[in-house]
């Protein structure tokens, strides 16, 4: 290490301050009278965004070329740790090429809506997925010697008015799905640092939100890097400072370093304060520096071949009737679409990256197979409706075996800075396959979208590949699947809604004014859907491949656990069809009976097999205290109810096919403050309480009138009873119980 946190000592006033801003838009200060050397963050996270010199200071243009690999909606699809570990690594090696100290992602954010502009650089709808991408993520790249900022750290799940907005969330809400998809990449992976978000956060400015920047993300999670600003996030920047958010992009030009002095001079902020952002920046600054790799090189073409592997590895199988996929090379094609040439390889804003090459999808199909006509289709600059290409589409396809037709969100659709307002596809898009799929029965649909689509036309279709944004080898990767040199093994990462107002945020998104409330709670995604029985367009976790997958031998280590115990599931997996292939095994935990309301079901756990034709693999899993626990807002942390939950294995969240009930025992008892208005039935529940409860009914005149009832079959009386408050026993005892005597008996059952 350099120790330039040693030097903190030697720095002036307006030096530490200087050093909590930065330098330009992409670089840190440093101090060169000390030898604190300034060091260089860049756009990531599918790939290296560095700005060439002299390039625009909101770096839209003129970044140095890199690998675009497929964005985060992809890559989750993949459902492959492995994978996404190994991309990381590629970034890093990119980053180490360009002597670049952190790269600006990845982004763990929930996807709420399937509206968000943003959804494509995001993971998942479901937290355990989404956390362990990112931690992979990290882990990939920090492992080559380059920092990551995990990010918008939090509730920022929109474009629309992103920069002041509120996003007002209860706190159960908040821990289960918003937190929860930063948490484990906190702890497991330690980003070196995080990136606050633009938003609000219930009232308080993430950039100054003492909460989450300090007490959730240091005390609770140790986290040990330091918290960034998003650009332009900074509200009050000494408030800023004061709640955990250390340094603030870009260069304010002073402006902010002043405030910080002026703040310390007259005893608004501790100099102690400032004193440990520096040194939290210094050390970053440090292991970069430590962690540079001299000349540092990659194999450009490498990189291209394993983007292509990574984006295979992402696709979807949404449909394939008929066995349709995978196609022969003799057969004649028709390939249609803009897409085919001009493919939409990533998504607009921050992230979009200067590829090192581009595949031609139309070039690599041919190289399967040489009998293959292309006609444009549509417009890709615009929605206009060209009836002289749809013409031309129709004529090739009707005169082809197969027709392929690339559609999907032109880049103008979705983006960084707005959100989307339907789920459609352009109309001349919508138009040219109704047009082709009336002469031709055999198409195949392929999609280049980064969020869900409605799909009107999907009966008129034989086959249907989610491509997502597949990054600079999405042509040959496409091809790769489509011929079945590669077998599609992605499974989405969110669910597909029929159409958007079966959204769970459809009725508060994207808010009023300046408050967004998230009124669904945890129903996010899947568990909306699994849990209100409505049918989405694709499940969570769902897409078929081109072989068959059997799955038996549930078996549960313990029937009985408490919650301070793991335990470990364990199935057998077979391919049962003719060609290799990898199969995403999902397990799912339901709570069997629960005091609060919970979801049908949730992921906690999965993995990916490959698997040869014939053969089987025992795969196991294992569950600890937070797959069976809910957050409990009263005792401030997580709990287990005791009682029966069910284990599910599915090949999808819809599509459960084994299950095994084991029994929860816990170690925890909730705090009770037993007041007059306490029901009975609650104290009856209750193993602290419940002698004392039926003490009370039976010296109670309501037991001889729950005896009469009883006897005449009425369940009303038991009813009434279980919720009764305790004050009901004085004003129902005819005067045998008077509100001394209670008093007296809530002072008693609230010193058990």
């Amino acid at each position: 290490m350099q120790g330039y946190v040693e030097k903190i000592k030697e720095l002036t006033l307006e030096e530490k301050a200087g050093l909590c801003s930065g330098l330009d838009f992409w670089h840190l200060k440093g101090i060169e009278r000390l030898g604190i050397p300034s060091v260089m963050v860049t756009d990531g996270p599918h790939g290296l965004r560095k700005q060439a010199e002299g390039a625009d200071h909101l770096g839209l243009h003129n970044s140095v070329p890199s690998t675009c690999f497929p964005s985060a909606a992809g890559l989750a699809s993949s459902w492959d740790k492995e994978l996404i570990y190994r991309v990381g690594e590629a970034l890093g090696d990119e980053a180490q090429a360009e002597e670049v100290a952190v790269l600006l992602g990845p982004g763990a954010n929930i996807k709420r809506s399937p509206l968000c502009g943003r959804n494509f650089e995001y993971f998942s709808e479901d937290p355990y997925l989404s956390s362990a991408m990112a931690t992979n993520h990290i882990k990939g790249v920090q492992s080559k010697g380059i920092g990551t900022s995990l990010k918008h750290f939090a509730a920022n799940n929109q474009e629309h008015r992103r920069m002041s907005v509120d996003a007002v969330v209860d706190e159960r809400t908040l821990r289960e799905i918003y937190l929860a998809s930063f948490e484990e990449a906190v702890k497991k992976a330690q980003p070196w640092t995080v990136m606050c978000a633009y938003n609000k956060v219930n009232g308080d400015y993430a950039s100054e939100n003492h909460r989450l920047l300090t007490e959730i993300l240091r005390d609770e999670w140790g986290f040990e890097g330091f918290v960034v600003s998003d650009w332009g996030a900074v509200n009050e920047r000494v408030a800023g400072l004061k709640a955990g958010l250390e340094l603030e992009m870009p260069a304010s030009n002073g402006i902010n370093d002043k405030k910080l002095v002026d703040a310390v001079k007259a005893g608004e902020l501790k100099e102690e304060t400032l004193d440990l952002a520096v040194e939290r920046i210094l050390n970053i600054i440090d292991k970069a520096i430590t962690e540079r790799k001299e000349n540092a090189t990659y194999d450009k073409e490498k990189h291209h071949q394993f983007a292509r592997e990574v984006a295979a590895e992402s696709m979807v199988l949404l449909k394939n009737e008929g066995n349709l996929l995978p196609l022969q090379q003799e057969a004649k094609l028709a390939v249609i679409g803009s897409f085919a040439t001009k493919p939409r390889i990533q998504g607009g804003g921050s992230s979009h990256i200067n590829p090192t090459k581009v595949d031609s999808v139309l070039e690599e199909l041919k190289a399967y197979a040489g009998n293959t006509a292309y006609a444009e289709g549509y417009n890709l600059e615009n929605d206009a409706i060209d009836h002289d290409k749809i013409t031309e589409a129709k004529e090739i396809a009707k005169s082809a075996e197969i027709a392929v037709i690339f559609t999907g969100l032109p880049d103008r659709y979705e983006s960084e800075g707005y959100d989307r307002d339907h789920l459609q596809i352009p109309e001349n898009h919508r138009l040219l396959i109704e047009a082709v799929t009336e002469v031709q029965p055999n198409t195949v649909i392929v999609l280049s979208n980064g969020a869900p689509i409605e799909m009107p036309w999907l009966n008129r279709t034989k086959a249907v590949v989610e491509g997502y944004l597949g990054g600079q080898a999405f042509g040959g990767a496409i091809a790769d699947v489509l011929f079945g040199k590669v077998n599609p093994s992605g499974r989405l990462a969110e669910t597909f809604p029929k159409k958007v107002s079966d959204n769970p945020s459809h009725l508060n998104f994207p808010g009023e004014g300046d408050i967004v409330e998230y009124k669904e709670g945890i129903f996010v995604g899947y568990r909306y859907y699994d849990t209100k029985q409505i049918e989405p367009l694709f499940p969570f976790g769902y897409g078929l491949s081109y072989t068959t997958f059997d799955y038996s031998n549930l078996q549960v280590a313990e029937r009985t656990i408490t919650d301070q115990e793991e335990l470990e599931v364990s199935v057998t997996v077979k391919n049962t069809g003719k060609v290799a292939g990898k199969e995403v095994v999902q397990l799912y935990v339901k709570d069997v009976i629960s005091n609060v309301n919970r979801p049908e079901k949730e992921l906690k756990s999965f993995t990916k097999v490959a698997l040869e034709p014939g053969q089987e693999e025992n795969v196991t899993f294992t569950l600890d205290k937070r797959s069976f626990a809910y957050y409990n807002v009263d005792l401030a942390d997580w709990y287990v109810e005791s009682g029966e939950f069910v284990i599910m294995i599915g090949k999808s969240s819809q599509e459960i096919v084994l299950e095994e009930t084991v029994t929860v025992e816990s170690t925890v008892e909730l705090p009770v403050t037993v007041h007059r208005n306490t029901l009975m039935g609650d104290l009856m529940k209750n193993d602290k309480y419940k002698e004392e409860a039926k003490a009370l009914l039976a010296n109670s005149p309501l037991a001889s009138m729950g005896a009469e009832e009883e006897q005449a079959g009425s369940e009303m009386m038991e009813a009434m009873m279980q919720n009764m408050p305790l004050r009901a026993m004085v004003t129902f005892s005819g005067g045998a119980f008077t509100d001394e005597m209670l008093e007296d008996l809530i002072k008693k059952l609230n010193q058990l």
